[in-house]
């Protein structure tokens, strides 16, 4: 059944809510893993959510004047985040409390990391090479102090930071032929300091926490050509999807997390905030919030993107839960009527740009109908940045065929 039928049809709706109440028990709780190993053969280079392709179509935009890359460069260049002035500001121990509270180099490590990766950007897209040298610069600096990431947020702040610095490491160290005396030091901080903080997951939090973790553990292993800690990150992210994104092939409840101790029909509907009618889309945040539901699309749709790079493509695994999620939310983003059977009558809006990368993966080149998502999309461009890990995606993303 489509999603624009469950949520415009009151009959549907009554249907959908009445099918969870007739079956007592989960779904069996398996993990979703791959049978095989998915490691390519040979990592691509740059391969962190863009590619080496993906960025010179950028380039020769932004060279022509094209829209919308144009008006998403000179917003990325227009902030502060690519300021050749910019001073870094490492801490040697990053502590970060519930909503980072207490905020011990929480902003400034994701923001330094948002910003090695905009130099970057900045320096593929217009050669000028003090831009690659100020990505060093950040790179270095905090590779040379960081030791370790402390408090209840540490795995969380560790997976935001850890998305950004692989993908600015990736273009400098792959196309910059300037010289990067201190890649290897930067690896072994990737290595000792991220990896082990994100690689085991989260299976008990919310799913943008292990979703994050896990696009931060597949973009570190593939600049460190890790092979192993690439399979064991595929394997979290096709055991967290579904257990995030419902689907009603699924059966009448959602899918439990993998490795958790959510397993009985109240603990899974607690777990999925309240929420007990599931429709197609519906997420296990959804009636959180739709920030916190945004995030973990990012990070499920940016983790996808890395593997299509790498030759082992995750998409067609996980297009039909993106798209739907995608659709549901655009959807009362872009103004429907929130039904009383979703989330007892309300929601949260406040989505976010993390929409571009997903749209363009599954419409632009798969070829999906999105209306809802292509709407909430292009109504937002350019997408610019949220300042923990979702960056600059219009520019890279819009349009992109690579």
């Amino acid at each position: 059944m489509r999603l624009t039928a469950l949520v415009l049809t009151l009959a549907a709706a009554v249907a959908v809510t009445l099918a969870p109440t007739a079956v007592a028990g989960p779904p069996p709780h398996t993990v979703a893993g791959p049978s095989a190993a998915n490691a390519p053969a040979s990592f691509t280079h740059p391969g962190v959510v863009v590619s080496r392709p993906q960025l010179d179509f950028v380039r020769s935009k932004v060279q022509a004047g094209a829209q919308p890359w144009k008006s998403a460069y000179d917003q990325m260049m227009a902030s502060a985040y690519a300021s050749l002035t910019r001073t870094p500001k490492p801490r040697e121990i990053v502590e970060c409390g519930s909503s980072s509270n207490p905020n011990h180099g929480c902003t400034d490590e994701r923001q330094d990391a948002v910003a090695a990766y905009t130099q970057a950007l900045a320096w593929y897209l217009t050669r000028d090479d003090r831009h690659a040298r100020k990505a060093i610069e950040i790179m270095d600096a905090w590779s040379a102090v960081i030791k370790d990431h402390t408090n209840s947020n540490a795995p969380l702040q560790t997976g935001w930071a850890g998305s950004s610095w692989p993908r600015a490491a990736e273009i400098i160290k792959h196309t910059y032929t300037g010289g990067w005396p201190n890649s290897g030091r930067f690896a072994t901080m990737l290595r000792t300091v991220y990896l082990p903080e994100v690689i085991n997951g989260a299976a008990t939090k919310n799913g943008n926490w292990e979703l994050i973790m896990t696009e931060a553990a597949l973009g570190i292993a593939v600049h460190l050509e890790d092979r192993a800690a690439y399979d064991k990150a595929v394997a979290t992210y096709l055991g967290r999807v579904p257990a995030y994104i419902y689907l009603t092939t699924d059966g009448s409840l959602p899918k439990p997390p993998p490795n958790s101790s959510i397993d009985t029909r109240d603990e899974i509907v607690k777990y999925w905030q309240g929420q007990s009618t599931f429709v197609d889309g519906l997420t296990q945040e959804t009636c959180r919030d739709f920030g916190h539901t945004g995030w973990g699309l990012a990070a499920a749709v940016h983790t996808a993107e890395t593997s299509r790079i790498q030759g082992a493509d995750l998409y067609p695994r996980v297009s039909e839960r993106l798209r739907h999620a995608l659709g549901f939310h655009t959807r009362y983003e872009n103004g429907a009527a929130v039904p009383s059977w979703l989330c007892g009558g309300t929601v949260e809006p406040g989505l976010g740009r993390v929409t571009e990368v997903g749209y363009n993966a599954l419409h632009g080149r798969m070829g999906i109908s999105m209306t809802n998502t292509a709407l909430y999309t292009e109504a937002r461009r350019p997408s610019g940045t949220d300042n923990y890990f979702v960056s600059w995606e219009t520019l890279t993303h819009a349009g992109n065929p690579n």
